[in-house]
């Protein structure tokens, strides 16, 4: 026998309110947006280079 309370929490309308359409979604994450990928890419190569550094200085 069916119920006839409706739980509003668990509806399919609430449920696609928080999650994105597939056709949104990313499956790489958020995209990066242009004027931070030069940021980004030199914090790397400054990371890279000090962890050459630290090696360096350990082995000598």
């Amino acid at each position: 026998m069916a119920d006839d309370s409706v739980d509003p929490g668990g509806t399919i309308e609430s449920y696609r309110a928080f999650v994105p359409a597939p056709e949104l979604a990313s499956p790489t994450g958020p995209p990066v947006p242009e004027s931070s990928k030069p940021s980004l890419i030199g914090a790397v190569v400054v990371a890279a280079l000090l962890l050459a550094l630290a090696f360096w200085i350990a082995l000598s």
